[in-house]
């Protein structure tokens, strides 16, 4: 293995599916039809959700979408997850979720 092969692995962590990070979000417009994907980041961009009782830690991510032709219209997306960060429901105003694209 070369130097640079073994400094890169001390400060890289392998990747996977428990370690899962980011959460792809995609949706599409209801006025133009346009498909938006946006990421989210499961460690930074969730917040405690207040609305539950205090023994369960749920989290909520609201993003505000838009997408990059003409049409200027908001997509609003509201994530719930559970205490382990895995999406138990999601809400979309101004659009419908869809399948990302492969």
């Amino acid at each position: 293995m070369s130097f640079f092969k073994r400094l890169t692995s001390r400060f890289t962590r392998p990747t996977t599916n428990s370690g899962r990070r980011i959460y792809t979000v995609t949706v599409q417009c209801n006025r133009c039809g346009e498909i938006i994907s946006a990421p989210v980041d499961l460690r930074n961009d969730l917040s405690l959700d207040d609305d539950g009782d205090e023994a369960s830690k749920n989290y909520i991510c609201r993003k505000v979408l838009m997408g990059r032709q003409r049409c200027f219209q908001q997509i609003e997306v509201t994530l719930h997850f559970d205490p382990d960060r895995r999406l138990i429901a999601k809400e979309a105003a101004g659009g419908k979720f869809v399948e990302p694209q492969a």
